[in-house]
């Protein structure tokens, strides 16, 4: 059950100076976020809880990598936490679609219970956004990232996402810049255009939330970027990479969510 969780993540603090519910945006420095999504300096919160001056809520959430939450606590407080973002940001369960290839059966039907909804088949992270869309990816592999910034490769649809997942400045410190490049070029090519906000550090959830920031990129950003990042678009294959980091459509028995519910 989340809800233990979820007083857990209330009462340590760590909530509400990652999410800010209250809070102004931190010396309103910096280039504004995505309509709907306004994340904050860490003093006043990572995540603001307001509409950014925008009249809707962001349009979807998707999640992905959750794991096996029924048998593990740091995947729990990570779906709490979820769950608490959703419903600060004013996004209806309905509106949050998940997808992890080793969810169960049980674990796909108590989601359906909390009005989540699953993706139906293994995207491998190329999801392509509409309107202003959170990405929920704590603890993913990097071709994820890397997937996901290609199906959206332009500065149009950059600017309406926010990812929460692992750090990309954290990414280029731990990379070689050649395997950064040559692996993750969707990653590399897109650092000078990111602006990043690390989640608050808490002695009760460094397993959990280790490593973890939101990302936006601004669109005046993204438009500093030189042309010739813009022109190739290949497919990322990962043909030179030891270890993807995640399960593929290949890897998986069927590449579908376990009763999964049609967005």
């Amino acid at each position: 059950r989340c809800s233990p969780r979820r007083d857990d993540l209330l009462s340590s603090g760590f909530w509400a100076a990652s999410a800010g519910a209250c809070g102004e945006r931190g010396g309103g420095k910096g280039p504004p976020p995505p309509p709907g999504l306004t994340p904050l300096s860490v003093p006043a919160g990572a995540v603001r809880a307001s509409l950014g001056g925008s009249a809707e809520p962001p349009a979807r959430c998707v999640c992905y990598g959750l794991g096996r939450f029924s048998g593990c606590p740091a995947a729990r407080h990570q779906l709490a936490f979820l769950l608490l973002l959703l419903e600060e940001l004013g996004v209806p369960p309905g509106r949050c679609s998940l997808f992890d290839p080793v969810f169960s059966a049980q674990e796909a039907a108590a989601l359906g219970q909390l009005g989540l909804r699953l993706l139906p088949d293994n995207e491998e992270g190329k999801h392509g956004v509409e309107g202003s869309t959170l990405f929920y990816m704590v603890h993913c592999g990097k071709a994820l990232y890397n997937n996901l910034l290609w199906r959206n490769w332009s500065a149009g649809a950059l600017s309406k996402m926010v990812i929460i997942g692992n750090s990309f400045k954290g990414m280029e410190e731990r990379l070689l810049s050649r395997i950064l490049e040559r692996d993750y070029s969707y990653i590399a090519k897109v650092l000078k255009g990111t602006e990043e906000v690390a989640l608050p550090a808490h002695p009760r959830y460094l397993d959990t939330f280790n490593d973890t920031s939101i990302h936006w990129f601004p669109v005046q950003k993204l438009k500093e970027l030189s042309p010739e990042v813009w022109d190739f678009v290949e497919e990322p294959t990962y043909q030179d990479c030891d270890d993807v980091e995640i399960i593929r459509k290949e890897d998986g028995a069927d590449g579908h969510s376990p009763a999964a519910v049609e967005s």
